[in-house]
């Protein structure tokens, strides 16, 4: 069979041109048609202006003029066709150009907004914690037992508040790109034993075991002490926060073979399902928005962890299983192996 590329080939509907152009008539066409399909069935690959050659219902030099016209048009359709199209892609590239300029500016906006207001906020928070000192303090005078009790809910709403502005600082600093790091040895045994003590309170509020397991021979870690305590706090806050009662929460710190320091946060919570999983970093963002979810939070803590660990040179990796609990883990540098981060 001839599978030679000849100009006919690329002319679609070579027949109905022909007849447009005064060439051949219908009946000519249909003529060529019968006989060029029965060529073909005898075995003859033809093509159908070999059958209207053939049976001389047009010329070879009108035939061969009628094929190259139909290929210049179709030509020039085709660089049309590519000029608008890369137009497009032009348009296109320039709008998501100008939308990505615009988000950005929109995030930094919101880093600015957020900053400035926690900023703003810490000045008059600062006066009410100092005044309810003073209260707390006797200097403004004695106070009724429930005055003294009103008072330590008045103390431990403040500092929660002050948590919240120190957060919401942190992560208009690390979306601004400007949240410093201050890496040297750091005694992760002492964090995690600091941490464990802290939040001791509430979890034995909830009813919660809190048990801490390290190696004995745990190595200094490379690692901003600071941070790194904020991280672990929050990890370990949000295991006892969807943890049942006569639940356990372990912070586990062991030593890997590649110089490195394993920490996890373990428990025996709600978990997390499997397609939310992918929504956990981000940030101000909850998976039970309702109005009426069970867990309070802005959603900041776990979007803060993760780029304070990035910060690290590392990585945070989760295992949970809905109903059974959850695994956040993340890697640290041995300070002995600095030089490798």
């Amino acid at each position: 069979m001839n599978t030679s590329l000849s100009p006919e080939i690329l002319v679609p509907r070579l027949g109905e041109y022909l007849i447009q152009q005064g060439q051949i008539d219908e009946a000519g066409l249909h003529r060529a048609l019968d006989f060029q399909k029965e060529q073909q069935q005898a075995g003859r690959n033809m093509r159908l202006g070999e059958a209207l050659t053939e049976l001389k219902l047009i010329d070879r030099p009108s035939l061969d003029h009628a094929v190259t016209e139909q290929i210049i048009q179709l030509r020039t359709a085709l660089e049309d066709a590519n000029r608008f199209l890369e137009r497009r892609v032009q348009e296109r590239t320039a709008e998501l150009q100008d939308a990505l300029r615009k988000l950005s500016e929109l995030s930094q906006m919101k880093a600015n907004f957020v900053a400035n207001v926690s900023h703003e906020l810490r000045t008059p928070l600062t006066h009410i914690k100092g005044h309810l000192e003073l209260l707390a303090g006797g200097v403004l005078g004695p106070l009724t037992p429930d005055q003294d009790k009103s008072l330590q809910v008045s103390q431990q709403a403040a500092s929660r508040l002050e948590s919240l502005i120190d957060s919401l600082i942190l992560f208009a600093l690390a979306t601004r790109g400007e949240m410093s790091m201050r890496l040297g040895p750091t005694d992760l045994k002492k964090i995690a034993e600091e941490v464990i003590a802290s939040s001791r309170p509430k979890a034995d509020d909830r009813k919660v075991t809190l048990e801490l397991v390290i190696d004995e021979s745990l190595p200094l870690v490379n690692a901003d002490g600071e941070k790194i305590s904020w991280v672990i706090l929050q990890l370990i806050d949000n295991a006892i926060k969807f943890s049942p009662s006569d639940g356990r929460v372990f912070l586990v710190l062991h030593a890997e073979t590649e110089g490195m320091v394993m920490v996890e946060v373990k428990d025996t919570g709600i978990g997390i399902p499997h397609h939310r999983m992918q929504e956990l970093f981000q940030p101000f963002h909850q998976l039970d928005g309702s109005s009426t979810r069970r867990y309070g939070g802005t959603g900041l803590g776990l979007a803060l962890v993760q780029q304070i660990i990035h910060a690290h040179g590392s990585v945070i990796d989760v295992e949970s299983e809905e109903g059974r609990g959850s695994i956040f883990r993340f890697p640290l540098l041995a300070s002995e192996n600095r030089g490798m981060m």
